[in-house]
C-alpha cells in the first residue's frame, strides 16, 4: 500500500532542523505528491545544557524521544546526525538509510585575536573549548600543554562564548559548521593523525521502524553506498568496542577501489594512553573491516582502556 503522509521526527535545535529539512525536500523531490510533515521535539541532550555530556550517560542522549514518536506510531521516521545514533538500536526499529557524507573532520574555530595561529602553534596555556571526549583525549595526548574547557550549547552559542573571550579556540565538526553557514569560521581542518573523527561524523542517519517496506523503499533514494559501507564499517568497530558517543574512540575510513581502509583509535581520558592500529578488507564485508579492528585494538589494551573509563562513570 502506498503511502501518502509521511512524518519526520527531529530534534528542535537549528542544526537538526537544518538537516531535518534538507532530507523532507530531498524526498518530496523524488516522491512528488507526497504529503511530509516534521514533528520537532527536545531532547534530553538538548534539555540538559549545564553538565558535561560525559556525566549525563550517552545512550540515546539525543535520540530516545524521537524513536518513541517511532514506536507509538506518531512518526515514520528520524533524522539524526549519525554520530549520535548508538550503535544498537531499540528493538522494532532499524538504520533505514546513510546520507552522503559531508567533510567529516574536525575543525579549529578561534576567537579573532588567534587568527594567526594553528592549532601547532598556540601558546602554552591557550583555553580550548570542546565537549567531546574523544576530541579531549587526542589533543591532550598532541598537545599537553593546552588548557581544556567544557563547553556546551549549540553552534550559534559556542561561537558567541569564543567571540566574547571565554576560550581561545573551540574544535567543532566541519560539517555541522557548514551546513549552519559557517563553513567561513573553519580556521584550519585538523588533520587525521591529530584527531580521529566520531563514527558516522558528517553523515546523516534516516531511522524507521522494522516492518515498514513502504516506508524503506522511499527513503532508500537518500542512501549513499559509499558513505554507507565507511559507516557500517565504523559503526561495527564501537559496536564491538561498547563505546558510545562519549568515549575516546576517533576513526577514519576510505574506500580504495573494492577494499574499504579503516583507522580506529582508543584513548584514555587523560589522553596519556593512546592505541591505535588499521585494518583494511572488502567492501563487500565493511562490518567485517571494523569488527577485526576493534578486536585488534583489543588486543593491544583498548578494552582495559575503556573498562577503566566506565569503571570511573560509575563512581561518579
Amino acid at each position: 500500500m502506498a503511502l501518502e503522509h509521511l512524518r519526520i521526527a527531529s530534534r528542535r535545535s537549528q542544526l537538526a532542523m537544518v538537516q531535518t529539512n534538507w532530507v523532507k525536500a530531498e524526498l518530496e523531490k523524488a516522491h512528488p505528491g507526497l504529503a511530509i510533515s516534521v514533528e520537532a521535539m527536545a531532547t534530553q541532550g538538548d534539555k540538559i545544557l549545564d553538565v558535561a555530556l560525559a556525566k549525563i550517560g550517552d545512550k540515546g542522549l539525543f535520540t530516545k524521544e524521537l524513536e518513541a514518536q517511532m514506536l507509538v506510531g506518531r512518526a515514520e521516521i528520524a533524522v539524526h546526525s549519525l554520530k549520535d545514533l548508538p550503535t544498537n538500536l531499540p528493538e522494532g526499529l532499524m538504520l533505514g538509510c546513510i546520507t552522503e557524507r559531508e567533510d567529516p573532520a574536525d575543525a579549529l574555530v578561534v576567537n579573532s585575536k588567534n587568527a594567526e595561529y594553528t592549532l601547532e602553534t598556540l601558546p602554552e596555556g591557550s583555553i580550548v573549548g570542546t565537549s567531546s571526549l574523544r576530541r579531549l583525549a587526542q589533543l591532550r595526548y598532541h598537545y599537553p600543554h593546552l588548557q581544556f574547557k567544557d563547553v556546551r550549547g549549540n553552534v550559534i552559542t559556542r561561537l558567541e562564548k569564543l567571540d566574547s573571550g571565554n576560550y581561545d579556540c573551540l574544535i567543532l565538526a566541519a560539517a555541522g559548521l557548514s551546513r549552519l553557514g559557517f563553513g567561513d569560521r573553519i580556521h584550519q581542518s585538523i588533520p587525521g593523525n591529530i584527531s580521529l573523527h566520531a563514527v558516522g561524523q558528517g553523515a546523516l542517519g534516516i531511522e524507521c521502524v522494522c516492518d515498514r517496506p513502504e516506508v524503506m523503499e522511499l527513503i532508500q533514494v537518500l542512501n549513499h553506498a559509499p558513505t554507507s559501507a565507511r559507516c557500517l564499517a565504523e559503526r561495527a568497530f564501537l559496536r564491538v568496542l561498547e563505546g558510545g558517543c562519549q568515549v575516546p574512540i576517533g576513526v577514519n575510513s576510505e574506500i580504495v577501489g573494492d577494499t574499504i581502509q579503516l583507522i580506529g583509535m582508543v584513548a584514555s581520558l587523560d589522553g596519556k594512553r593512546l592505541i591505535r592500529d588499521e585494518q583494511a578488507g572488502p567492501l563487500a564485508d565493511p562490518e567485517a573491516v571494523g569488527r577485526d579492528l576493534a578486536h585488534k585494538l583489543k588486543d593491544q589494551g583498548a578494552g582495559e582502556i575503556l573498562q577503566e573509563i566506565f569503571e570511573q562513570e560509575r563512581s561518579q
